[in-house]
């Protein structure tokens, strides 16, 4: 028997409604059996009527029914990435997914495993065991692979995602760390130290650098967004990050100083602060990554990293009690779990309950009670308690 259902797009606003809902004008699809043979694919049609009439057609005429043409690894590499650049994802994330593409098709090959449906659990452990990756690498690359049969999945070529059989790695990640104030005095501190290519310092490099250390600082923005960031982004002290799905616009309000520092540093080209617009945005991600470590080098600051700027314009909004879901915005994180499981430990609301919530526990204990021999605070505390 065979089932009609419409197959809502993204952009349907019915798309939650399930199959159920009939009345949009989404793609019509067909699930079942016909003639012991599975279908699952789409009729081509969005008509429902004449959907209906197909349908009443192949089952009384009993027309056979082919079994969809099975697809190869290499060409759903190629559609995954086709639709990743439609979903205008970031080339560095690209290039991440080209490379896991590139060890899928070697081990394809290798292994008989040409065609999707081929790659069932033992096959992917046999192809995580092949990895050289360890720790954050073995993470980062699993949940690329992940996402890859996921969309094979959606996509009607495989009738599940075996990843999700497929256990993680497991990562014990280090702490987010920030620089102390007492670091980020240094640093700033060194910019008047870093020399330009004659060895003079004071000059244009140190206050470029100087201006794209405090946009980091002070922005959280990643360094490849800051090295990017075009001077009409900046009005006034405000810049604007980026536009939420809900078409709200969230702009992020820099110190004076910060924003007459961008303004006022060299530019090599007049609508960029840091990128001359010339050649690949890696490229320049990576100029600037050298700078910063000379600039970490001069300032004797160890374990120097960009992104620990953006760790510090977090941590510093939580410590001063900045809601986390705020934080999570000025972020840009897609979802504010991706902010709790990096900074959370840093939540100054959160610990200041935690402490609060102890030294409620302590009130009532005859051991700290007779330690501290019944002193007015504890005594207050149980009162309150009661």
């Amino acid at each position: 028997m065979l089932t009609t259902y419409r197959r809502h797009t993204k952009r349907c606003a019915h798309r939650e409604e399930g199959r159920n809902y009939r009345r949009c004008r989404c793609p019509i699809w067909v699930d079942g059996f016909l003639n012991g043979v599975e279908m699952r694919h789409s009729l081509k049609l969005r008509d429902w009527e004449k959907a209906q009439q197909k349908i009443r057609e192949w089952e009384a005429e009993g027309v056979p029914v082919e079994q969809p043409q099975a697809v190869s690894v290499k060409e759903a590499h190629e559609r995954f990435e086709a639709d990743a650049e439609d979903r205008n994802l970031r080339e560095s994330t690209l290039k991440k997914f080209r490379v896991l593409f590139k060890q899928m098709d070697a081990f394809a090959s290798r292994e008989g495993a040409l065609f999707i449906k081929q790659w069932d659990l033992d096959t992917l452990r046999k192809f995580r065991h092949s990895w050289k990756d360890h720790g954050y690498s073995a993470l980062k690359k699993w949940e690329r692979l992940r996402a890859f049969f996921r969309f094979a999945h959606e996509s009607g070529w495989i009738d599940e995602n075996p990843v999700k059989k497929l256990r993680k790695p497991e990562v014990k990640q280090a702490p987010t760390m920030p620089f102390t104030r007492e670091e980020m005095i240094e640093i700033l501190a060194a910019c008047e130290k870093y020399p330009d290519n004659y060895g003079g310092t004071g000059q244009v490099n140190a206050k470029r650098v100087r201006a794209l250390v405090l946009l980091l600082r002070y922005s959280g923005m990643r360094i490849g967004d800051a090295v990017t960031c075009s001077a009409e982004r900046l009005a006034g002290s405000k810049l604007f990050l980026y536009t939420q799905k809900t078409d709200v616009p969230v702009n992020c309000k820099l110190p004076a100083f910060v924003a007459e520092a961008l303004q006022s540093a060299p530019r090599e080209n007049e609508k960029y602060f840091f990128w001359t617009a010339e050649g690949k945005v890696e490229t320049a991600t990576g100029n600037w990554r050298r700078s910063l470590a000379k600039l970490f080098a001069l300032a004797g600051i160890k374990h120097g990293h960009p992104h620990r700027f953006r760790d510090t314009f977090a941590v510093e909004l939580l410590l001063a009690g900045v809601p986390l879901e705020r934080v999570s915005i000025l972020l840009g994180h897609r979802s504010i779990r991706v902010t709790e499981r990096h900074y959370a430990p840093w939540v100054r609301a959160r610990q200041e309950q935690l402490e609060a919530d102890l030294e409620r526990s302590w009130a009532l204990d005859p051991v700290v009670l007779a330690e501290t021999k019944g002193t007015p605070e504890v005594h207050g505390k149980r009162e309150a308690v009661n």
